[in-house]
């Protein structure tokens, strides 16, 4: 199993209460630690709203996060879990994402996906199209942004995007070009872009749900003639750990303590049940169990997120100790 952690960027309001002018430094400290630590990646949101509801709260912008982690860290790898295609003209983003990758020393990863928030899609200006044009926009994107890492420039006269020898150099440092981490689990479209362009996949749901779209990965590879074993399957896990069963319901009554006040009581009931439905809550053992079953279904990568990170690090110490110690 490799692990990935998630650095807090206010999107699920776990910044509050520190001050703006501060947020970066506690951003930052979290990501030395992990360039530090046992985490092959740290991975950020791509969104401008907080979820489960906007507020006036911050929210970091993911690729500009993307280039301070790349100047601030040394070893650990830098994605976004994901990337909107439909935020960034594509081209523009091949050129922003190779030149992080040249900053960093090639370690940034390119998660990409459709898009879902409606919120800040409109408030944005972007409009909200229907699922089958953001998917179809993606596809564009992808081969848009495949074209410039592996050539140099880019040419596309597409539906959604129009792109005319757009040269993209220096080209990333990482050769063919960055890795994709297609994000989500749509049958018809997302999981055959993945099975033609993705080094990793990104989906969760239950184990069965799983099975099932690790199956349907590997049936759009065999119409492509591409090996699926190439193609590593991620899933994002939410994570309260607790030495004690007890010590964990105490860690999530905090968050939840937290949250209360912005969230409103029927959001909050969601995100309980969305941490105590998670296989990343509990103690150690019960944690490292269920991960281990994932790996014995295909679960290559765990991303880890950790809702008390930017005020208590005890829980990601000992996950580290406990939990990656055991699994990597």
């Amino acid at each position: 199993m490799r692990f990935g952690i998630f650095i807090p960027q206010g999107w699920r309001l776990d910044l509050v209460g520190i001050d703006p002018a501060q947020q970066w430094e506690a951003m930052n400290a979290l990501a030395q630690r992990a360039d530090a630590g046992p985490w092959e990646s740290l991975w950020v949101y791509d969104h401008f709203h907080t979820v489960p509801a906007p507020t006036e709260e911050a929210t970091h912008e993911a690729w500009t996060l993307m280039a301070a982690f790349a100047a601030s860290t040394s070893r650990i790898r830098l994605g976004q879990m994901c990337t909107c295609m439909g935020y960034r003209n594509p081209a523009y983003l091949a050129k922003v994402a190779a030149t992080v990758d040249l900053v960093s020393g090639g370690r940034v990863e390119m998660g990409i996906g459709g898009g879902w928030y409606e919120h800040e899609w409109r408030a944005y200006g972007y409009g909200f199209p229907e699922l089958r044009d953001r998917l179809a926009m993606l596809r564009e994107g992808v081969e848009i942004m495949h074209q410039a890492w592996t050539t140099g420039s880019a040419s596309l006269d597409g539906k959604y995007y129009q792109v005319d020898g757009a040269i993209v150099r220096p080209q990333p440092l990482q050769r063919p070009g960055i890795p994709f981490w297609i994000a989500g689990g749509g049958e018809k479209v997302t999981l055959k872009i993945a099975a033609k362009y993705a080094a990793y996949t990104n989906f969760a749901g239950s184990i069965e749900e799983f099975d099932h779209k690790r199956a349907v990965l590997h049936e759009h590879c065999a119409a492509l003639g591409r090996d699926p074993y190439e193609i590593t399957q991620s899933s994002n896990v939410n994570t309260i750990v607790g030495a004690t069963e007890a010590e964990a319901e105490e860690r999530l009554a905090r968050v939840l303590a937290r949250l209360a006040p912005l969230v409103g009581a029927e959001h909050l009931a969601g995100i309980e049940a969305e941490y105590r439905g998670s296989p990343g809550f509990g103690t150690p053992e019960q944690i490292a169990e269920r991960l281990q079953e994932r790996a014995a279904h295909g679960l290559g990568y765990a991303i880890h997120y950790f809702p008390e990170a930017a005020y208590d690090a005890s829980g990601i110490e000992l996950f580290e100790r406990e939990v990656v110690a055991h699994l990597v």
